[in-house]
């Protein structure tokens, strides 16, 4: 007998046994701890590549104007400044409105922590695919600083360059996509979403004051994008990709917590003790068969076994 308790407590998901375990199972189910924890594997992978990965140096060529432009030394949106706006800007504002209109810990937890999450794993993805690519930027040619003799109208490699500085000349191959362009819209794209949603701006007739309202973050996100063709740091291919990446990233982390914009309920976030647990789904279609009154009588198989043997003697006569 007490072996047939301990098959049976170790056949049982953690989550149901006692003990520290089975808390912090039930803890680990009920809160937001996976995400911060994979928010914080996020935070750490970007910090490594950002210490260790070198992008790949795809050839070019000195006679190819697209990568002929000159290098901007002030640029106008530095990236201090992106993160203030797409980031710092997004993230004060969520506390003020948490402070002012009291929307409960767990709405004020998941709005945050989905900024959060927005902004790091595009991030993450950008930098991945920028060193991935290693498109040269059109500002190269001024950042690499060309030896005397190298060959006008050939493909050359990288150590044609002469540029002294490590960072000019490895950025100069982290074209694409933009990373500005992506973090800008990773944050202010899901700043939007959550206007968007509060106001319910995709309800039938909203008034045009709060759609304006909620255009501002995409605005602004669009003018940062629009600052690196000025400074030729990218291209409209690569900004256009980083925009897309970005806003993708954000509507995505948004959906995680928040339903549809259309819902009328979209401005309500997700319950975390409304989600399905693995056990759960064992129980699934034994709750909607009782639901629906259709276990009146145990299953055992041997109606179907009645019913051929049946069907056989009818035969047979």
């Amino acid at each position: 007998m007490p072996l047939n308790g301990l098959a049976a407590r170790s056949a049982a998901p953690v989550a149901q046994q006692p003990g520290f375990a089975g808390a912090f199972a039930r803890f680990y189910q009920r809160s937001y701890a996976p995400d911060y924890i994979a928010l914080g594997v996020l935070i750490a992978g970007w910090l490594l590549i950002q210490a260790f990965v070198t992008p790949f140096h795809r050839m070019f060529s000195l006679d190819n104007k697209a990568i002929q432009y000159p290098f901007a030394e002030v640029e106008r949106v530095p990236v201090v400044m992106s993160v203030i706006y797409a980031g710092f800007i997004p993230f004060v504002i969520l506390l003020l409105w948490a402070a002012m209109f009291q929307p409960g810990t767990h709405k004020a937890q998941v709005t945050i922590l989905g900024l959060f999450i927005s902004l790091m794993l595009t991030s993450f993805i950008t930098d991945i695919i920028k060193n991935a690519v290693g498109r040269p930027r059109p500002d190269l040619i001024s950042r690499c600083k060309p030896a005397r003799g190298t060959p006008q109208n050939t493909l050359v490699a990288y150590s044609v360059c002469t540029q002294p500085d490590a960072h000019i000349f490895q950025e100069g191959w982290r074209s694409f996509p933009s990373g500005h362009s992506s973090f800008s819209f990773a944050g202010l794209g899901y700043f939007f979403l959550f206007l968007s949603g509060q106001m319910h701006v995709f309800r039938p007739r909203t008034d045009l004051g709060r759609c304006l309202l909620a255009l501002v973050p995409l605005l602004g996100a669009a003018m940062v994008a629009c600052s690196r063709l000025a400074d030729y740091r990218h291209d409209v291919y690569d900004v256009t990709c980083g925009s897309v990446l970005g806003f993708l990233v954000a509507y995505f982390s948004y959906r995680r917590y928040y339903p549809h914009l259309r819902s009328v309920r979209c401005d309500v976030p997700y319950d975390k003790a409304d989600l399905v647990t693995p056990e759960d789904f064992g129980r699934l279609p034994d709750d909607e068969e009782r639901q629906f009154g259709l276990l009146s009588r145990t299953y055992d198989g041997t109606d179907d076994t009645y019913q051929l043997d049946e069907a056989a003697n009818t035969r047979g006569r």
